[in-house]
């Protein structure tokens, strides 16, 4: 008798409705991989199709296809056909989707190893992020979350995050009692309440709303959100604080993890690298396109800013997330060593 998938308790309790149709789907899809002789993997995310990771992850589609002579393909779902970026999670966890991108910031509620990515200026430098996530410490990362139904296979970098509103922010004092867009993501709470800020997690999808409603009055993210969700038409100005670089993360199902070969396997995680490389050479670009398309057509003041300030007053998160788990002690001073 098949069993039904198990969501981890610490998320909460779901309906038997989800469950069961989660079942189902995990059992269609067995069903069809065995009549077809192909596993078809569908992705969902968040963006348009014509943002840089939506591209990434169809080189990495392209590429796996390539790999397994078609065994293994990947359907991909830009702008949150299948369910938001949280939805998309629960849905992999219980068998029901194959593959979500969700990002590290979100990932921390799901498994407490992503929260080291997460810290203020833990990073030293580009070149230090790239280091660690494609290193030994950033597989480590991908394989921890396996206890709670999924693990990731790539991550996809969208540079530094910085923020922006209907005012400059050159200080954290620009910041008090400011209502700021976060993330449902402890440690990006953590860090507005430290900068003086307000934090008000609010989903992706409504945050254009938001800002031009006054919902919240500003929001962090990297320059291509000025561009491809159009938030340059609904804030005046983008500060380059540069406080965090949280990568985008593909995860997969362990359901669809284990429906597969080893060869097949091997296969997914070498389209995944090569997607990554490809990636980061794209990236660069597309932001510093994005910084200049927000000033020329959206009228965006961008503003260079000291960060020494901002660093010294989000500084004690590294003690607060290092003193939670021996873990993740650990895993920040191997993050800081990589530099």
């Amino acid at each position: 008798m098949t069993k039904l998938p198990v969501r981890p308790k610490h998320l909460g309790g779901e309906t038997m409705t989800k469950t069961f149709t989660a079942a189902l789907s995990a059992l269609a899809l067995a069903a069809s991989v065995g009549a077809a002789g192909a596993t078809t993997l569908k992705l969902n995310h968040n963006n348009p199709p014509d943002h840089p990771v939506h591209i990434s992850m169809q080189i990495m589609a392209d590429r796996v296809a390539e790999l397994t002579d078609g065994e293994i393909k990947i359907q991909i779902f830009p702008n949150a056909q299948l369910g938001t970026q949280r939805e998309s999670m629960e849905l992999v966890q219980n068998c029901a989707l194959e593959m979500a991108r969700s990002n590290a910031s979100e990932l921390e509620a799901f498994e407490e190893s992503y929260s080291a990515l997460n810290l203020p200026y833990i990073f030293s430098s580009e070149e230090h992020f790239n280091t660690v996530i494609t290193s030994d410490i950033g597989q480590d990362i991908l394989s921890s979350s396996v206890d709670q139904g999924f693990r990731g296979v790539a991550f996809y970098t969208e540079g530094a995050r910085s923020f922006y509103a209907q005012k400059p922010i050159m200080s954290p004092a620009d910041l008090q009692g400011v209502k700021v867009r976060v993330q449902p993501s402890p440690s990006a709470i953590r860090m507005v309440e430290l900068l003086g800020g307000n934090p008000t997690p609010i989903s992706w999808g409504e945050l254009y709303s938001a800002l031009q409603q006054g919902v919240v009055d500003a929001a962090e993210n990297n320059p291509t959100a000025l561009t491809t969700a159009r938030h340059g038409e609904v804030v005046s100005d983008f500060s380059l604080d540069e406080h965090t670089m949280i990568p985008s993360v593909v995860v997969i199902s362990n359901c669809a993890w284990d429906g597969m070969t080893a060869d097949q396997r091997k296969a997914l995680q070498t389209a995944a690298l090569d997607s990554m490389a490809a990636h980061r050479e794209a990236w660069n670009a597309a932001s510093d396109a994005a910084i200049d398309e927000a000033k020329a057509t959206l009228n965006v003041n961008v503003h260079m800013v000291d960060k020494a300030p901002f660093a010294e007053a989000v500084l004690p998160m590294h003690e607060e997330v290092a003193a939670k788990s021996e873990h993740l002690a650990d895993l920040i001073d191997r993050i800081k060593a990589a530099q």
